[in-house]
């Protein structure tokens, strides 16, 4: 089992829940340390269940090319968006209303307090990464959840995300292994670059990022959504994966604890995981591999594209 590095879980002197000498119950303290990993997955699938049923009401292009207003995370809000955005903020309503306290930070919604607002628990949502997959029909874009006990990537500790092409369930917990559905992942195997992905691309910034690639890599896909991208470097996939432009704390918060709790090796901005914060203004380049010399090669033809 691949544990990802970091340094600080939910269970951690800081996190420890009160005991009954201190005047705290199981309840309260099941809600101190907020829903346990079974109710995050739980709450996720049930969201997905509610997505489904909202992508087979708006099936065409013309459906799901229905705008709202422009989102906290800047970006215009498609209808879908926000419906599927509905569908999670209903379960973590339901964790509210059976204690728990946190703040979710969601690409539509900006920040948005349950609860006590000093709790440290952070839920990081993009109800659709790979939002223009998703308008254009295309299958491949995904629920991307994750949750954290601090203000970095560092203090991620449960992720999930949800491929609705291919009904694919990815799940990491910090202390646990990642899976897809119920089999554990691992990366890649070896050295060298086969088959990477490039996300967030406009054709200026591929021409730079193949430049430096050409004879280094042997083909390159772009999926369209950070957080499948991710997920694909943790199950093999992929060798490795690169943002051409900053990405937000909710596009990868999920998809960066599956791959690196798969091996993967990680970088933001050329930073390590504390250096990369979760709030919903925050930019940074993303890069994921099987190696450090991979990586080292990636992150290269990450920084041509914005030299």
């Amino acid at each position: 089992m691949r544990q990802a590095p970091r340094s600080q879980s939910l269970t951690s002197p800081a996190w420890s829940p009160m005991t009954e000498a201190q005047g705290g119950g199981p309840a309260q303290a099941s809600a101190a340390i907020g829903p346990s990993d079974e109710q995050w997955i739980a709450a996720c699938r049930r969201a997905v269940e509610v997505q489904r049923r909202i992508f087979e009401e708006h099936r065409t292009i013309a459906q799901r090319t229905r705008y709202e207003d422009v989102g906290a995370g800047g970006d215009r809000t498609l209808t879908i968006d926000r419906l599927c955005e509905d569908a999670v903020f209903a379960e973590l309503e339901t964790l509210h209303q059976e204690g728990h306290s946190f703040t979710a930070v969601s690409e539509e919604r900006g920040s948005v307090t349950f609860g006590d607002g000093d709790s440290r628990l952070r839920v990081l949502i993009d109800p659709i990464d790979g939002s223009l997959n998703a308008r254009r029909t295309i299958p491949l874009h995904s629920l991307s959840v994750a949750v954290a006990d601090g203000d970095s990537m560092d203090d991620v500790t449960f992720g999930y995300v949800y491929e609705f092409g291919a009904s694919e369930e990815f799940v990491a917990t910090i202390d646990g292994d990642a899976l897809l559905g119920d089999r554990p992942l691992e990366v890649a195997t070896g050295e060298g670059l086969e088959v990477i992905a490039l996300e967030a691309t406009k054709p200026e910034r591929v021409l730079k990022a193949a430049e430096l690639l050409q004879g280094r890599t042997y083909r390159i896909r772009v999926p369209g959504s950070i957080a499948v991208a991710l997920c694909y470097v943790a199950a093999g996939r992929y060798d490795g994966m690169i943002t051409t432009r900053n990405a937000r704390s909710v596009d990868a918060a999920a998809g960066q604890l599956i791959a690196r709790c798969a091996g993967a090796a990680l970088e933001f901005a050329g930073g390590g995981l504390a250096d990369a914060p979760l709030d919903l203004a925050a930019r940074y380049d993303v890069a994921a591999a099987r190696t450090a010399e991979d990586l080292r090669v990636l992150r290269e033809a990450q920084e041509a594209v914005h030299a």
